[in-house]
């Protein structure tokens, strides 16, 4: 969360009532599709949005201006704006287009310029556009706007747009590469409402019963664009990183929820220093750390996090959601993956965070025991990458193919082996080099960047100085499991790897007999241990291992037998 597995759904507060549209057509409706010529012609420099957000007719209008520097000529602009916010007027450097030269029949906005553009030019589009926008129906999985209230009758509005993508509510390319390098944002809605948005606020101004809040964010992820308005009332604080800088903390909660709000607050600080230890800076400390209270679960905002878990933590004693939204600032933020393919590098990592987490605050049982929560939840159903480029709905969807909820466990579980095999160091480098793009970040050293499957491997190869691509293929891109096939004799344990579609996976394994722990190193496959008489034999007794296993495999058909 991005979005949170189906595994993790919670009783959310549905939209408010439903008003005549027009169905979102299957090209807004998923996020991800290949970027128009057009669009792969710009460099996207920045958004300046104002927005005005009406409750009462749960409507908005906008004035969206685009600067784009072109790469190539030109002679149309396109971008991504739902159809159901008709466009009032748009204008190309000041000149305004006629309505011929507007086209907006799947979702997909062109406009055609005046004249033609050169190479090297910069140019500034505005579009004014209104309506109603699409409405969430189960948010955060199904996108769009929650028109919610408070318990005493307030306006609480929300917005959630991964799986659908930012043009539910503003012009933008709504691809993971579509990302501005700076966004102004100007949201305007009625006196005493709060807005709560990404990046840094700049001020916010009063008038006619209406305000008018600013704020400004700097390469934000498309999705990540979020409005959060409400009657809010606000905590802070700064953090004093391990690389010598000092974070804002920012908290925005519901009226009557402080002292729950209070103790969520106290969780920033040592979960942002496990992120800083484990992983390398918060991406984002010239701005803040933000999380808002939200009327759906949640989802990772860029430095302004949606939180709707109704401050319940764990039994492990700290708040998951929090923690996994957290998560996002670096894995899906700071690296965003280049394609929805690649997924499982926002989701596997995310979640593989918790239990590492775990292990720091709790210890090795706690640890072991999230790990095993994971393994229980596999599909195995379709590779976690396909190889191929996919719009984010295909890849969340397992009824259309996609991994679904796998590129959270088995992604986390996958990363497990991973580690187990090359070490920490090598592991953590790999990971550094994906997220920074360097082994040694600090603050002011990096800057956001895209990565994908491929770049990983790359990377886990060079810092292993091993090639690794046996180990990605027959757990990525593959669907199933792993297979360990064992024939014991009184005296004698033989092991064999088995792939279900073949090929090598020499992965070493240790082995515990009795008291004794071997371990094989899995040459072409195969591995043998002398026995003595009447051995204890357990294998992979650490658990580092991922593969198929009879029991689980009959616990979860027996699980699903209940639900027939």
């Amino acid at each position: 969360m991005t979005r949170l597995p189906v595994y993790l759904a919670a009783s959310t507060l549905l939209a408010g009532c439903a008003t005549s549209q027009l169905p979102l057509t299957d090209f807004t409706a998923n996020s991800g599709s290949p970027r128009a010529p057009e669009q792969l012609a710009v460099t996207f420099e920045k958004v300046d949005l104002a927005l005005r957000v009406d409750p009462s007719s749960k409507s908005i209008s906008g004035d969206a201006t685009l600067t784009f520097v072109l790469k190539e000529p030109l002679s149309r602009i396109a971008v991504e704006l739902d159809r159901n916010l008709p466009v009032d007027s748009a204008s190309i450097d000041g000149v305004a287009l006629t309505p011929s030269a507007i086209s907006n029949p799947e979702g997909r906005l062109y406009l055609t310029l005046p004249t033609p553009l050169p190479a090297g030019a910069r140019s500034s589009v505005r579009i004014k556009y209104h309506g109603v926008p699409h409405i969430a129906s189960k948010a955060p999985w199904d996108g769009g706007f929650t028109w919610s209230q408070t318990r005493d009758g307030q306006p609480w509005i929300a917005t959630t747009v991964e799986g659908e993508g930012c043009d539910l509510f503003w012009p933008c390319i709504d691809h993971p590469t579509g990302k501005p390098q700076q966004i102004d944002l100007h949201i305007t809605v009625p006196s005493p409402l709060v807005v709560a948005s990404n990046g840094v606020a700049t001020g916010m101004e009063e008038k006619d019963g209406w305000r008018t809040y600013h704020w400004r964010a700097r390469n934000p992820s498309t999705y990540g664009v979020a409005l959060n308005i409400g009657p809010y009332e606000t905590l802070s604080a700064d953090y004093a990183s391990r690389y010598g800088n000092i974070i804002p903390l920012r908290m925005w909660y519901l009226k009557g929820h402080e002292q729950q709000a209070q103790g969520l607050f106290k969780e920033f600080t040592p979960m942002l220093d496990f992120f800083e230890y484990r992983v390398g800076p918060y991406p984002f400390g010239d701005e803040k750390m933000g999380v808002v209270e939200t009327p759906h679960l949640g989802m990772e905002h860029q430095t302004i996090n949606a939180y709707g878990n109704g401050y319940k933590k764990s039994a492990y004693g700290y708040d998951w959601l929090l923690h996994h939204e957290l998560s996002h600032e670096w894995f899906g933020n700071q690296m965003t993956n280049a394609d929805w393919d690649d997924m499982w590098l926002h989701e596997g990592f995310g979640s593989y965070m918790q239990p590492l987490y775990l292990e720091s605050l709790r210890g090795e049982r706690e640890f072991q025991i999230e790990l095993f929560n994971l393994r229980k939840q596999l599909l195995n159903k379709a590779p976690v990458v396909s190889g191929k480029s996919q719009r984010i709905e295909d890849v969340y969807q397992d009824e259309r193919g996609g991994p679904g909820n796998d590129i959270y466990a088995k992604g986390a579980l996958i990363l497990h082996t991973l580690r187990n095999l090359i070490g920490d160091d090598a592991f953590f480098n790999a990971m550094r080099r994906m997220v920074y793009g360097t082994v040694t970040p600090a603050p002011g050293n990096f800057q956001p960047r895209w990565s994908s499957t491929k770049e990983f491997i790359q990377f886990a190869n060079e810092a292993s100085g091993r090639d690794l691509d046996w180990f990605f293929n027959a757990y990525l891109y593959h669907a199933d499991l792993p297979q360990l096939v064992e024939e014991r004799s009184a005296d004698k344990l033989r092991l064999r790897w088995q792939l279900k579609d073949g090929g090598a996976f020499p992965l070493p394994l240790q082995v515990r007999i009795n008291d004794r722990i071997e371990t094989l190193p899995m040459r072409d496959g195969v591995g043998e241990l002398p026995l003595p008489p009447h051995a204890i034999v357990t294998i992979d007794p650490m658990s580092r291992v991922l593969r198929q296993q009879a029991h689980i495999d009959a616990w979860k058909a027996n699980e699903e037998s209940k639900k027939k």
